[in-house]
């Protein structure tokens, strides 16, 4: 069963502010491409073909884009998010119908610029047996996942803030690591979600943890930018 995905491009793009004055984030450009194509072009070389996009900032201008664009070949749903934005979490849940054929499914966000093998990250997530396996890396930034010896999720930390949650007690110490944005998640987690409206999936981890496996694949060889932050290079 081909592998379907969904791609999480509903956020303001404040932070690349006054790019996304008058265009959402996912249109912006590196190297003559947009960040949504991008994004497309990752899943569909790993076979995906079945994506869905979350849409709220300057949404008619994605719709019309991928119209223009023919959706690039692939079957492309919309998950509409014009009345409120729901975080990764509340957005996913509402596109729970979406996945309704019980296969794993890929998650990414929109402005991530990756190579990575999704094939290989498939591989890892099926043979670990986890509800969910988020790609992570070795890198700096201010929040991060907490993981033990085993890759098992056990918590989350914001150094900014002097924040930690523990949600399982590491075995072996914890580690952390920065989380890249891309994800493969079994549907059966829709349902488990108790929450409602707006909510992101870090919380929603935090909380599955303490009792399901959720697992963490190091990246140590692919491309990875966060163009989220800025496009400072990229273009």
């Amino acid at each position: 069963m081909p592998t379907k995905a969904m791609i999480l491009a509903a956020g303001l793009g404040t932070r690349l502010r006054p790019i996304t004055n008058n265009i959402p984030k996912a249109l912006v450009k590196v190297e003559g491409k947009t960040l949504l194509e991008l994004a497309i072009q990752h899943l569909a070389k790993f076979g995906v073909r079945d994506i869905i996009i979350n849409v709220h900032h300057f949404a008619d201008q994605i719709i019309s884009y991928l119209d223009e664009n023919k959706n690039f070949g692939l079957t492309i749903s919309i998950s509409e998010e014009r009345e409120q934005l729901l975080d990764t979490g509340g957005g996913l849940k509402k596109a729970a119908w979406f996945f309704a054929d019980g296969g794993p499914f890929f998650v990414r966000n929109v402005d991530v610029i990756s190579d990575l093998d999704l094939n290989r990250l498939k591989e890892y997530h099926q043979s670990s047996n986890a509800l969910a396996s988020l790609v992570v890396r070795k890198r700096e930034t201010s929040r991060y996942f907490l993981f033990d010896k085993e890759h098992r999720l056990c918590g989350w930390t914001n150094q900014q803030i002097g924040e930690r949650i523990i949600s399982v007690k590491p075995v072996g110490g914890a580690e952390m690591f920065g989380f890249s944005g891309i994800q493969i998640i079994n549907p059966e987690i829709f349902s488990m979600v108790t929450e409602d409206g707006r909510f992101s999936l870090t919380n929603l981890y935090l909380r599955l943890a303490k009792d399901q496996l959720i697992k963490g694949y190091l990246d140590t060889d692919s491309i990875w930018k966060d163009a989220g932050k800025t496009i400072d290079g990229l273009m």
